[in-house]
This record gives structure tokens, sequence and C-alpha cells, in this order.
């Protein structure tokens, strides 16, 4: 991992005549045997993808383990919009119930998070 991390630092720094591929770095995060599930932590930050509103439940059992939620909208969005609202307050009025947060983090993203954990949103 080191040599790729240098090879990487040599190619910001202008060393090295060939451009990096910042998709193919980007593609390589996370991707290390020590972020297996299995390991022990005291939070998970867990990415899903609500593609109905069956998968409120999963979600709601995550925030209530204290693990913090990426949430992926998107097919839902495209495919039913009256479900997809159904299912975010759903989800909105779980992470409330159990004092944690929910924020807009994209047109398609949701960060939710678990009891004690508060997002600092912007106004625009």
């Amino acid at each position: 991992m080191a040599g790729f991390l240098n090879k990487f630092k040599g190619k910001i720094s202008g060393e090295g005549d060939e451009g990096i591929d910042v998709d193919e770095f980007l593609d390589t995060l996370g991707i290390e045997n020590d972020d297996l599930l299995v390991e022990e932590a005291d939070v998970w930050v867990k990415p899903y993808v609500l593609e109905d509103t069956k998968d409120v439940s999963v979600i709601g059992e995550d925030l209530s383990k204290g693990n913090i939620v990426i949430l992926n909208v998107e097919p839902l969005y495209k495919r039913n919009a009256i479900k997809l609202k159904q299912a975010v307050s759903r989800i909105k009025e779980h992470a409330r119930g159990i004092d944690g947060d929910i924020a807009r983090l994209s047109e398609y993203k949701l960060l939710l998070t678990p009891k004690g954990v508060k997002v600092a949103k912007l106004r625009k």
C-alpha cells in the first residue's frame, strides 16, 4: 500500500511523465483487507441503496445499533417518487426518534446518523 501512495504522491507533485488516473485511485479506496465487517468497531459507516420501502427496516436497525448510514436513494427516486417520500419520511422519523439526524449530501445521497450524532447543516 505504501508503494502505491508514494507513486501517487510522485504524480501529484509532478514527478513522472504520465498523469494520474483519479478514478482508478478513488476506486481503490476502502479495498484493504482490514475494512471487512468482521473486524470489531464501535461505529460503522455503511452504504445502502434504497430500492424499496422494505429497505427502511434494515436501515433503521443499523441506525439503532449506532452506525452511520450513507443512503443512495436514486433507484427509488427514479422509479416512484411517492414511495421515496414515504420511505424517507419513515427513516427521518426513526432517526429523530432515536435522537439521530438526517441530511442531504447530494441529489441522491442522504447521511443518516445515530443517537448523539448531529449533522451541521448550512442554509443556502
